[in-house]
Parts: C-alpha cells; structure tokens; sequence
C-alpha cells in the first residue's frame, strides 16, 4: 500500500468518536477537524470508529520515537552536571537543583492540558512546535553566559517534552491497527526505557571529554532529527473537536503546582523568610482552588473524582512516593560520587550504568509478576530491597570502596520496579473505564510535582547538614559532603516507610468492568504514570 491510498469510508468525519484521544462523545452532530492525509480504514478500534492502517507505520511514529526519547534522556541526564554546574555559574545546590526541578515541574503542569491541545491544534503542527522549542531551548542552555538563562532554556525543553511524550501514547492509537497496539506500545516502552539507562553515562562522558555544555549540544542535534522525521513522516488522522477549554484551571495548575515547588526548593537558600512562606501558602490556596473547580464545572481540564476510589488514591500515594524516593536518590548519588568520593564525571556515569540496565530489566518483569501474584507480595519484595540499597548508601564513607556504592545502586534499582509497577498497576486496575485516562494523568501529574518536591527537600537537607557540619568545625569538604548525603538517604528511606505503612491498607481486587455507555476516554493524557516508571 502507498502512502497516497484512497479512504475507504467517507463517514469517518461524522463518526460519534473522536480519535484524538479515544473520546466517545455518544454523538455524530458535529464534525470534528481531520488533518489532510490520504490513508487506508481498517479494523473498526474500540468504540466503533474505524482505525486508519499504514504501510509503515513504525516510520510515522520516527519523529515522536527520537523525541520522547530525548525527553526521557533529559531528565535523567543532568544530575551528574550539577556539580560543574555549581562550579561554572559560581550558584548553590538549592539554585542549581532548578535544572531538575524545573523541567519536571514544566512537564506535570503541560501534561494535563495536551489531550485539550490536540482537540484544538493538528497533532502533526503541535509535534514540530514543541521540538523546535527544544531546540531553541538545548541551543539556549549551549550557548547560555548566565544561570537565569540556562534555567529558561531549561524549562522550555520541559513544556516540550510534556507535549511529545502523551503525543506519543495518542498517536500510536490511531497509527496502528488495534492488533498491533500492544507491541506498538512495547516498542514505545523500549524508547523510553533507554534513555534513563544511558542517560547518566553519556552525560558523564561528556562532561569528562568536553563540558557540560556538549550534552545540551547532543540534545539539540537529537531535537534536529526528530524535527526533521516528523515534518517528513508524521501523519495521523487526529479529529479535532475543539471544546470549550478552561483557562483559570490552567492558570490555576501552573500557579499552584508552581509556588509550591518554588517555595519548597528555596528553603535551603532562604529558610523559612515570609517570602517563601508566603509563596507555599499561595501554593496550597490555589491549589485548593484548583481541585474544588474541577469537582464542581462540567468539563474539568482533570476529573479528580477518581482520587474518591480509595483502591485508587492508596497505591498512588505509594507510587508517588516510590518515585520522589527514586528522584532524591537519584540526585544524591552522582553528586556524592564525584564530590565526595572524589570520582570524575566519566566515572560516576559509568558506575550509574549497571544499576539502570537491571531496573530497565525489572521494569519488564514486574509487570508480569504483578499478573500472577498481584501488588502486595510485590510491594513488600521491593520496600526490603530498597531499604537494604538506602541503608548501604547511608553506610558508605570517603573510604568505602566503589564496590559497596555500586552494589548498593544496583540493589534499589531492582527494588524501586517492585514498588512502582505493581502499585501502578493497581491504582488504574481500581478504575472503571471511563476513569481510566483520567486516573493515569493524575498518577503522572503526581508523580512528576512530588518528584520535583522530593529533589528540593533533598536539596534542602544537603544545605542543613552542610551548615550542621561547618558549625561542627568540620573542615574535610569530601567527608563532610558524605556526611550530609546521609540527610538525604534518610529521606528516601522515610518515603519508603510510607510506601510499607500503605500497603497494609493495599486492596487486591478484580478490574471493574467498563460501564456499557458513552464515555470520554482520553488516549492523549495516557503517556501516564506508566511512561515515567519505566523512565525512573
């Protein structure tokens, strides 16, 4: 079949769903906008409209394959350049901690708003604007003199990937026909499980062999191909519907998630000053705000009633938790390997590697144990091993060898799986289906402003133990750098606690039937949790 094939059903237009994100509407009065592209109707996908077939379909996906990955390789890239970071822009940890913070904050605020994006704006339009703002972004942060300047770059590069990656999950169900969704999901599944893997390693070569202004260089030819695979192949037939789009629940979202993290990351610069007081009130408040409209208009941009299901709201507290536990970690270790063990960047990313290629591993495994033993058992099996790797990490002084640290990595790397899968997997298995999209955004969103938070308080206990150790008459900067990593470590640790405390009240159930009416099922938010565990 060619790529200029004929349409085989002209009703496409007045179908009653909409495919931009699975949307069954319940009726067919308005015709929604296609974007112009020949293709062939095949098998009919769930809800009765009828999914379009491509010769190729693996190279329409190419561009948002190349740009989820780079989003992923992103965020787990740039731990390790925080201490050049530090050292280049004459900045704290509690400022540099902003190029972590601030990209994953920039993604949960745009993630819950795409599905509303697609319904308005071509898919394809959308694709190529949001890697040409991660190129100007990575090119920005190359060539940045200043730290404000590298932030904005930084930032830009996460409202983009929060754009793709959803994108990516929409797409895929309408690129391929139903019967291959399952292993189109698979392969997106390896996309996004490779970047973490490589991720701290590539960055560590980098800087060691260049700076760190060669890994947003890499991002920035990454983001050129990318843009170029999707002008040249990406087509899908996303109807758009445009509805009626809150504006304050945006703003809301930005406003509240943003002052929250804000004030959080400045207490280890400012302390507790009315300023930063003052800006996690005004978080707390709008946030308020911001629950109580979506609960009470007619068309929420997050239907947060899925938080009333308490087999819901119980594992996404343990997964949100599991996953700020695996963020502070994951900013600890490089930075205790190269300031306080003395490694080079090279090094620390290479001793990153082994424990990223076994949770790419679990990650695969633990969704099939799940199946077959369901989430408690798994919950347990991973809270021990990742009690046993925080307790080896808490352990490690200027003279343990490099063995123990490795070890211990690899330990909470295969721990944090156990826990996040399993109780993933429970949270949207509680759901009934017309839930269901909404459900995985909120896991997602979640996920990403408790991650942001727990890298702030991480931070935070760094400058604590800092200023205890100085006060201390401590004078060995190394030791004392190990020594105030253990605040750190104890938090990860705490987090896990919680995770323990919760599963007691962790229910095993069978999945709700979908009820048999006209829903709205929103595909283009359902990047999900599930996206961001595999990335972890």
């Amino acid at each position: 079949m060619s790529d200029q094939t004929t349409v085989r059903n002209d009703s496409i237009s007045g179908s009653a769903t909409d495919p931009t994100a699975g949307t069954v509407s319940g009726s067919a009065t308005a015709k929604p906008h296609l974007d112009h592209v020949s293709y062939e109707v095949a098998t009919p996908v769930p809800g009765g409209a009828p999914a379009p077939r491509f010769a190729h379909p693996h190279r329409v996906m190419l561009g948002l394959y190349f740009a989820v990955f780079l989003g992923m390789l992103s965020e787990t890239s740039m731990n390790i350049a925080i201490p050049d970071l530090m050292d280049e822009f004459s900045v704290s940890s509690g400022t540099a901690q902003w190029m972590v913070v601030g990209y994953m904050l920039a993604i949960g605020v745009v993630l819950p708003c795409v599905g509303f994006l697609l319904k308005w704006v071509k898919a394809k339009t959308l694709v190529i604007f949001a890697l040409a703002c991660f190129l100007v972004g990575a090119l920005v942060c190359t060539f940045a003199t200043t730290f404000p300047v590298l932030l904005a770059g930084r930032i830009v590069q996460g409202v983009s990937t929060g754009i793709v990656l959803p994108t990516m999950y929409a797409a895929i169900m309408r690129v391929f026909p139903p019967s291959k969704i399952g292993a189109a999901n698979g392969v997106a599944g390896l996309v996004i499980m490779f970047a973490p893997v490589i991720g701290p390693t590539v960055a560590g070569a980098l800087i060691g062999a260049i700076s760190w202004r060669a890994i947003f260089a890499l991002f920035a030819v990454i983001a050129a191909v990318a843009l170029v695979c999707t002008a040249l192949f990406f087509v899908t037939p996303i109807e758009r519907t445009r509805p009626a789009v809150d504006v304050l629940s945006i703003v809301a979202s930005a406003l509240g998630f943003g002052c929250l993290v804000a004030g959080v990351s400045l207490v280890s610069d400012m302390g507790f000053s009315p300023a930063v007081i003052g800006l996690l009130v005004v978080g707390v408040v709008v946030l308020a705000f911001y629950a109580h409209r979506q609960l009470t208009i007619a068309t929420p941009l997050l239907d947060l009633r899925a938080l009333g299901v308490a087999a819901f709201h119980t594992p996404a507290i343990m997964v949100s938790c599991s996953f700020a536990c695996t963020l502070a970690f994951m900013y600890l270790v490089p930075q205790e390997l190269q300031r306080g063990l003395g490694l080079s960047s090279t090094v620390a990313g290479l001793l990153m590697l082994p424990g990223g290629v076994v949770n790419a591993l679990c990650t695969l495994g633990a969704g099939r144990l799940f199946d077959r033993y369901g989430a408690r058992r798994l919950v347990w099996i991973g809270v021990a091993m990742t009690a046993v790797g925080g307790a080896l990490f808490f352990a490690i002084g200027t003279g343990s060898p490099v063995a123990l640290f490795l070890a211990a990595h690899i330990i909470v790397m295969v721990g944090i799986p156990f826990i996040q899968q399993s109780t993933q997997s429970a949270a949207l298995k509680a759901l009934p289906g017309r839930m269901a999209a909404d459900g995985s955004t909120i896991l997602n969103t979640m996920q990403q402003v408790c991650g942001a938070i727990s890298t702030a308080v991480a931070t935070c206990l760094l400058g604590l133990g800092q200023a205890t150790y100085t006060a201390g008459g401590g004078t060995n900067p190394a030791q004392g750098f190990v020594d105030v990593s253990r605040y750190g470590y104890l938090f990860g640790l705490a987090l896990i606690a919680l995770v323990l405390v919760f599963s007691f009240a962790l229910k095993e159930h069978a999945r709700r039937e979908p009820e048999m009416t006209p829903v709205e099922v929103d595909v283009a938010v359902e990047a999900g949790a599930k996206a961001e565990n595999l990335a972890a």
